[in-house]
């Protein structure tokens, strides 16, 4: 029975990514070829991962892990899906336990991104790292913290979600406006009381009666959650017409001390960085708005005024790292293995797109790379989905809409000269890319002496189509490996290029499978430039841009050319970026010069309207 409904939910689950075009039938059918339902425990004797998902009940999972034990091999990682036991006290029930780990993952695991790794202290670190991989291997998101009740995300969500219900149980609002409130304040498309309703009542109960029980008095589960689970029935959420403001303000601080008390908490027990709690807000709970946003919004002193009821009333000591440096995201990561050095853009959430913090991060990080006599390579890749997916566009649209254009001139101006300095380093730079690769990113792995990627990986310069031109040396660089007219046409068309047509092109290096791309952190001293020359197909192309203005190639018959998908993207652009664009790559006159246009492009209206339109329908353009 409990098979069939199990199978029924992944056909449900494969079915709809289906409609959504996700997977083809032919790919749903060969996912459900490899899933083998068993209630025989002596089918696992072969495996090489088990990861437990049992209900949370102690006595029931210490009593699986060690019927399991008895059963595989002693090479077997044993991993807990536990959302707030121990991984140290579960792993006493573990023969070997230097195999044991927490993978938590969230709701909806099939499609959330996010995964706690968790170890225990016996866990060794070629379990940590294999499961470091296999995450990323499979598409996860992973974040790393101590062995601690709650890990990092449910110890301040479920609290979250317990202060939503104590404001109701005192009156102060009606359940719908506390979820107006909530989604409002953080960002959310689902309130709390939304929330419970979607993963179980009695999970949110249960998980704060945990919290309760190794924390004490403040994380009490409200008297309402408790009666609400024995009732056996979701709350009732009335549509919200309108929320006065002093009640509005009242949920959003309250929610929002408690949020950034249990924050401070955590990051006191150096239980996680900052820019994990970051991680697991933004892509676990799909929080726009993240503790660490609302931290740095508020201020300091702001969020030390409005913790203080919650010191008073349960007789709390407030964090130490209650400061602003210690509220501040690491998203660029710095790691030395012998003699190499790794830099790991590390901001999923948003893709890895680059910001001032991040630049500044990068230079600190590079920096301390290249001043290191030991270090003879340096290593840039991503984490997640992208290995950096170009500029933040936000930080442009901002500055454009307070007509601060400078702030953007300088930004660029610094990411210009940090990128000189890696392209010019006497360490040798290797890009591995791991994923989309847009703009400022593809930029970036052109300083490399060598780029290498895994075979999914997809790259381009998408500027001209929302109104701007490469300005971090997308103009210049790709000269020196596919020529000019083929740097022309990564900018003029946008296109998306795959690994392999990469490769082939002259624009990367190397193509590697997720096997190979783990080893080559180990010695990637032997890799070398390709230093080849375009396909075919590549050749084509070339040939076909050569000695053409943008100006021949807009005005030229596209009827029944094999060109006509080139022109007709080509006539989508921003003219004024095409024009500039065209002057840079033609005149060849180093990165630098991209900085010339860069006030005027930013100030002209298509550019406002480009960047605006990112994941929306393009703008019609008008060359000004």
């Amino acid at each position: 029975k409990f098979l069939s409904k199990g199978l029924a939910n992944i056909k449900s689950t494969l079915d709809e990514g289906v409609s959504r075009r996700i997977f083809t039938t032919k790919r749903v059918t060969e996912i459900l070829g490899r899933i083998s339902p068993t209630t025989d425990l002596s089918r696992l004797v072969n495996c090489q991962l088990i990861i437990e998902a049992v209900f949370e009940d102690l006595n029931v999972k210490n009593g699986l892990f060690r019927h399991i034990s008895s059963i595989v091999s002693e090479d077997t990682i044993l991993a807990s899906n536990t959302s707030s036991f121990s991984i140290s006290e579960l792993a006493r029930a573990v023969s070997h336990p230097e195999r044991f780990i927490g993978l938590h993952f969230f709701f909806h695991a099939a499609k959330n991104r996010l995964v706690e790794i968790v170890k225990g202290d016996k866990t060794s670190e070629p379990v940590f790292d294999n499961m470091m991989q296999f995450m990323q291997r499979i598409g996860k998101d992973p974040i790393v913290c101590h062995d601690a009740h709650g890990f990092v995300v449910n110890r301040f969500f479920v609290p979250w979600l317990n202060e939503a219900v104590r404001i109701y149980e005192e009156g102060i609002a009606d359940i719908a406006a506390i979820e107006t409130a909530a989604c409002r304040t953080f960002g959310c498309s689902m309130g709390p009381f939304a929330l419970m309703n979607a993963t179980g009542i009695p999970i949110a109960y249960h998980a704060q009666k945990t919290l309760y029980d190794v924390y004490g008095a403040f994380y009490k589960p409200a008297d309402k959650l408790l009666q609400q689970m024995n009732a056996n029935s979701p709350w009732e959420i009335k549509p919200e017409q309108s929320i006065d403001w002093d009640i509005y303000l009242e949920i959003s601080e309250r929610l929002s001390a408690v949020t950034m008390l249990v924050c401070g908490q955590i990051l006191d027990k150096n239980i996680c960085t900052a820019g994990d709690i970051t991680r697991g807000a933004g892509i676990g709970l799909k929080w726009r708005k993240t503790p660490v946003n609302i931290f740095n919004r508020l201020g300091q002193d702001r969020v030390n005024e409005l913790v203080q009821p919650l010191l008073q009333k349960w007789d709390l000591t407030i964090p130490r790292r209650m400061d602003t440096n210690s509220w501040i995201p690491d998203y660029i990561s710095v790691e030395k293995y012998d003699n190499v050095g790794v830099l790991i853009f590390n901001r999923p959430e948003g893709l890895n797109a680059i910001n001032p913090m991040v630049i500044d991060q990068l230079e600190k990080g590079f920096t301390q790379l290249e001043m290191n006599e030991q270090i003879e390579s340096i290593i840039i890749t991503g984490r997640g989905k992208a290995f950096v997916a170009g500029a933040d566009i936000h930080f442009f649209v901002n500055h454009i809409k307070k007509s601060s254009v400078n702030e953007i001139l300088d930004f660029t101006a610094k990411g210009q000269k940090l990128f000189d300095r890696i392209d010019h380093s006497k360490k040798k730079i290797i890009a591995m890319v791991n994923g989309l690769t847009l703009g400022g990113g593809l930029e970036l792995a052109l300083t490399a002496d060598v780029i290498v990627a895994l075979d999914h990986s997809l790259f381009a310069f998408p500027e001209t189509g929302i109104g701007i031109y490469p300005g971090l040396g997308g103009t210049q660089r790709p000269i020196k490996r596919v020529g000019k007219n083929l740097t022309k046409f990564l900018i003029y068309s946008g296109n998306m290029i795959d690994a392999k047509n990469a490769c082939d092109m002259g624009l990367i290096d190397k193509v590697v499978s997720w096997d190979e791309f783990g080893g080559l952190f180990e010695n990637p001293h032997e890799l070398t430039s390709a230093k080849k020359g375009p396909s075919q197909n590549w050749i084509d192309v070339d040939n076909f841009i050569d000695g053409k203005t943008v100006k021949n190639l807009l005005e030229q018959s596209s009827k029944a050319s094999e060109w006509d998908w080139l022109l007709r993207k080509m006539g989508k652009k921003a003219p004024r970026a095409l024009e500039i664009a065209e002057k840079l790559i033609d005149a060849e006159r180093g990165p630098a010069s991209e900085l010339e246009y860069l006030e005027e492009i930013f100030t002209t209206a298509d550019a406002l309207a480009g960047l605006q339109s990112v994941g929306k329908v393009p703008p019609k353009y008008q060359g000004h």
